[in-house]
C-alpha cells in the first residue's frame, strides 16, 4: 500500500447523515473505508472500458420450462465458451433456476455476451456486474 494522504471533504449535512447510516449498515469502521470503496468502484467502472481484459459476474433467473430457454442459453454459452471461466446452476424451485456465470476477457465481448444472455426471451431477471482483474488497483 502507498503512502496515506489526508484530504478534507465538505458535505451538506442532509447528505452526510444518510451516508453515515449507510456506513453503519454496511459495517464500515469509518467514513474513510467507505469513501475508499466508492473511489475504487468508480475507478473500476472507468477502467472497464479501457482495459484489454475485464471480468465480471452475470446472474440470471429463469423458468427452465419456457420456450426451450435452457437450450438457447446453453447454445450462446457454448458459442462464447472462452469468455466463461465457470458457471453455477441452482434449482430455486420446481420451475425456476438461478445461474451465475463468471466472465473474463475483452470487455466489449464480455458485456455483449452478458447482454445476449439477459435479453433472451424468458429470462425473468438478469444483472451483469463488471469488475476488474485487480491489476493496478490499490
Amino acid at each position: 500500500m502507498g503512502k496515506l494522504a489526508r484530504f478534507g471533504v465538505s458535505l451538506d449535512e442532509d447528505l452526510l447523515e444518510p451516508f453515515d447510516v449507510l456506513c453503519g449498515r454496511k459495517g464500515y469502521a469509518n467514513r474513510s473505508e467507505a469513501i475508499r470503496d466508492l473511489i475504487r468502484r468508480a475507478l473500476v467502472e472507468e477502467r472497464w472500458n479501457s482495459e484489454a481484459c475485464g471480468a465480471g459476474t452475470l446472474t440470471l433467473v429463469y423458468d427452465h420450462h419456457k420456450n426451450d430457454l435452457a437450450r438457447r442459453l446453453m447454445d450462446i454459452q457454448h458459442d462464447e465458451h472462452d469468455c466463461i471461466v465457470t458457471t453455477m446452476h441452482v434449482h430455486l424451485d420446481h420451475d425456476n433456476c438461478l445461474e451465475v456465470l463468471v466472465l473474463k476477457g475483452d470487455p466489449e465481448r464480455v458485456r455483449s455476451l452478458a447482454n445476449r444472455l439477459v435479453s433472451c426471451k424468458g429470462v425473468k431477471h438478469g444483472v451483469f456486474t463488471a469488475t476488474t482483474t485487480g491489476q493496478d488497483l490499490a
